[in-house]
């Protein structure tokens, strides 16, 4: 099963997004827009694991989120992977930093090499997909307004747990089932 860490979205910093996506959509034919029933925020992607393998996960990532007090998390700003290119693969909302995110990560990324899981080569940079680009044709539209949204303040949340997800691949897109929550402290 395909899986990963993530947060999950607060309700009204879900429907902040999508007002803005329904901004954008009208500027971007050829993007797929992230439906905000998949809006979360990644911690660890962890790619093909077996159930059985589950339980493993569920006990190291335990361990890390339970030493860790909730936080706030603000979502503010806008961007593009690959940074400063003409022909962008994802469009993304950005997170202010925040050493306790970063703390957080880091902790469950380590619990999890212990257990086997491959460390992330690329540093940690947290941010909202909220769109790919299947085609850079007439984009030049939409990069102008996501420009103008550089600064966008999309809302705070308190984030009180981490969630382990499923991905699952339809033609309609992905689709995220919770498998287990780890409450922060």
């Amino acid at each position: 099963m395909r899986t990963f860490i993530a947060i999950d979205l607060d309700e009204a910093i879900k429907k902040s997004l999508a007002a803005w996506i329904d901004e954008l959509r009208p500027r971007a034919k050829e993007v797929r827009w992230v439906s905000p029933a998949g809006m979360h925020l990644t911690l660890k992607f962890l790619g093909e694991i077996s159930p059985d393998f589950s339980p493993e996960v569920c006990r190291a990532v335990d361990r890390a989120v339970s030493r860790h007090p909730s936080f706030g998390l603000a979502l503010k700003g806008t961007g593009v992977f690959p940074p400063g290119k003409k022909a962008p693969r994802v469009l993304w909302a950005g997170v202010e930093p925040n050493p306790a995110l970063d703390s957080l990560q880091l902790e469950i990324e380590e619990s999890l090499a212990e257990i086997g899981l491959e460390k992330e080569k690329r540093e940690f940079h947290p941010h909202l997909t909220v769109g790919r680009v299947k085609s850079p044709r007439g984009i030049e539209e939409l990069l102008s307004e996501l420009e103008k949204s550089r600064h966008r303040s999309f809302g705070r949340m308190e984030v009180i747990k981490v969630t382990f997800f499923e991905s699952l691949l339809k033609p309609s897109g992905a689709e995220y089932k919770s498998l287990a929550e780890f409450r922060l402290t």
